[in-house]
């Protein structure tokens, strides 16, 4: 079979599949189930281009890895071709293990168990029908490789992974304070002392990377809306698991009745593989048969919170920089209970909170280095004359509550 193929990317142009390896990764079911989650979950309710996959962003960041790989060669870095097709399956398969919705529900279908974990796992399996071909990637993964700027290039403050979500994110929603330079950052990559850094040409591009990340998590990825979605379809599964658990028999195709009829955590999805087994065969449209399904359920609160979805219909979503009160939420949860005729034992399905934390840039840990002309090795916060920078570091957290819309608005009283 010929495997030099070429995939038309809307973001990058031609790219091309660099070796029959990478085909046969490409060409695995477990990778070809990534074209039915959507990258950004929710996301298309608030921006409706942004319907793009984790397939496409998989692919982009190979990508971006082809161009880090060739930038570092062609600087005297020494990597080997099996370095080079190992580092390239690491990347191209680091969210193979992304479930439905992607982050939105990644605790809720299996308790405890995060997606790397799960990438990990079938990593393994990908290894073993591969005959221990993938060995080297699995090993640069787990950051287990002498070699540690490898695994950086994988994974850390300045991966092709969120060069490309940054860029591919941007282009998809539309929202162009995403948009960065990062055909320059790549660029302007060397290794001194097994660590990847960053040439002093390139700081402020490295910068610009940094706000971006930031503005697009809180104009994007925790939109208040977004996030109040995201939650009505976690809350969406929790009333279906009670229902089941009560000798409910609701729709649901095999592989979502497998997760929805039992309670699975971490310790007993590790016991049994047939676990994972019917995960990889799990994706989005598992889920949005049954919520369209379970639109016309008998059940109330399961079909109007199902027909809000679809329908999109949300709950209105308030953000705080301080945690609601008590007092307040009690407020809100009367006024719902009041116009809805919701019962006390129910009004968490109408009435929620969530903490939202975001960090830009952790200077403690994993550091973005700056190669300065004199050959010293400094932190981006250090290097940088912007005010700001020290800022990204700063963890910042925000609160959101959600109720319906009918209730009108609850004006907030004081907070804590």
């Amino acid at each position: 079979m010929n495997k030099n193929k070429i995939i038309n990317d809307p973001v990058y142009g031609f790219v091309a599949i660099p070796s029959g390896l990478v085909f046969d990764l490409v060409q695995h079911p477990y990778f070809q189930r990534l074209r039915y989650i959507k990258q950004v979950s929710m996301t298309h309710l608030v921006y409706p281009g942004a319907l793009h996959t984790r397939f496409q962003h998989a692919i982009g960041a190979m990508h971006l890895m082809s161009m880090a790989l060739e930038t570092l060669k062609s600087k005297g870095v020494r990597i080997s071709e099996e370095e080079e097709e190992a580092v390239l399956s690491a990347i191209l398969l680091h969210d193979i293990g992304h479930g439905p919705f992607s982050h939105s529900l990644e605790h809720s279908l299996i308790e405890g168990v995060s997606h790397e974990l799960l990438s990990s796992l079938l990593m393994d399996r990908i290894n073993s029908d591969l005959s221990g071909r993938l060995s080297l990637a699995i090993t640069i993964f787990n950051n287990k490789y002498q070699r540690k700027f490898l695994h950086q290039l994988v994974s850390s403050q300045l991966d092709v992974d969120r060069m490309d979500y940054l860029n591919r994110d941007s282009f998809f929603t539309g929202v162009s304070e995403g948009v960065i330079s990062f055909d320059r950052i790549i660029k302007m990559l060397h290794v001194v002392e097994d660590e990847i850094v960053v040439e002093y040409k390139a700081l402020y591009s490295v910068e610009k990377f940094l706000i971006a990340r930031r503005l697009m998590y809180w104009q994007v990825y925790l939109h208040k809306t977004v996030i109040g979605a995201e939650q009505l379809l976690i809350k969406i599964l929790q009333r279906a698991k009670y229902l089941t658990a009560a000798g409910d028999k609701l729709f649901a195709t095999p592989a979502f009745h497998w997760f929805l009829n039992q309670q699975i955590n971490k310790n007993n999805f590790l016991d049994d593989p047939l676990h994972l087994d019917w995960f990889t065969r799990l994706d989005d449209t598992d889920i949005m048969s049954a919520i369209k399904t379970w639109e016309h359920h008998e059940d109330h609160i399961l079909s109007e919170m199902c027909q809000r979805v679809m329908k999109r219909n949300l709950y209105r979503s308030i953000m705080s920089d301080k945690p609601f009160t008590t007092a307040y939420i009690d407020l809100v949860k009367a006024k719902v209970q009041e116009r809805m005729g919701v019962a006390q034992e129910d009004i968490h399905y109408y009435v929620f909170t969530q903490e939202i934390q975001n960090r830009a840039y952790n200077s403690s840990k994993d550091q973005i280095k700056i190669l300065l002309k004199s050959g010293e090795l400094v932190d981006i916060a250090g290097a940088s004359d912007l005010g700001n920078l020290e800022a990204l570091s700063k963890n910042v957290a925000k609160y959101a509550l959600c109720y319906p819309k009918e209730v009108g608005y609850v004006a907030i009283t004081s907070s804590k």
